[in-house]
């Protein structure tokens, strides 16, 4: 990956969309949560489940584990899967406090602490690496569908690559910052669901000329 282009996508996103202040919850545990409830859901679903989970309960870990398996199930309907995601998350628990919680894992040396994470049932690269970056400001990029999607299009990814792959190859070409990755896969996120959607908007594109796709079908490119 050259780095040199990927400051230029990075730019261009920033100078579009502005700061994203990522991520939108009020506390480490409260990103992990949110991290294993997003899974295959939008982020609105999310924000209503942890309404309807926090006027039954405080959000700790204790508390979710104390209430009724049902209770809580009900309680993450708006995030669909809500049966699978009810059993995740309780898994979470359990290994959270099992590990000391937030002050145990955050003395864990990066590498580590992703393996720890990992072994959870229901935590996958994606979710892991979410926890890492934003409950626990490490410099470990997060790889999801819109970074596929955007960097597939911008000719940087042939799109077949393997998450660690695509993960290993932003962290090399951007060095370990986490501030940057932070706002960067959060541009990524928001372009994604604003331009780069599944079937383009390349018309007025902040990556148009950049962009092999947008340069085709700009009035310029025609």
């Amino acid at each position: 990956m050259d780095p040199g282009y990927l400051g230029a996508v990075y730019r261009a996103l920033s100078a579009a969309y502005g700061a994203q202040h990522w991520w939108p919850a009020d506390s480490p545990f409260a990103v992990m949560v949110g991290a294993v409830l997003t899974q295959n859901t939008a982020w609105t679903n999310v924000e209503r489940a942890l309404t309807r989970l926090t006027e039954r309960i405080p959000l700790t870990a204790e508390a979710i584990l104390a209430l009724e398996q049902e209770a809580l199930a009900e309680a993450l309907r708006p995030v669909g899967y809500f049966n699978i995601k009810t059993r995740r998350l309780r898994a979470f628990c359990e290994a959270y406090l099992e590990q000391g919680g937030v002050d145990g894992l955050a003395q864990l040396e990066t590498p580590v602490l992703r393996r720890r994470l990992l072994a959870i049932k229901g935590v996958g690269p994606e979710t892991a690496d979410d926890m890492l970056l934003y409950a626990f400001e490490r410099p470990v990029f997060v790889v999801d569908a819109y970074t596929r999607r955007l960097f597939a299009r911008l000719g940087v990814l042939a799109g077949d690559e393997g998450y660690e792959v695509i993960r290993q190859g932003f962290e090399a070409a951007l060095g370990a910052d986490a501030a940057l990755f932070n706002e960067y896969h959060a541009l990524i996120v928001h372009h994604g669901k604003d331009r780069c959607r599944p079937r383009p908007k390349c018309e007025a594109c902040c990556l148009a000329s950049l962009c092999p796709l947008g340069v085709k079908v700009s009035p310029s490119g025609s």
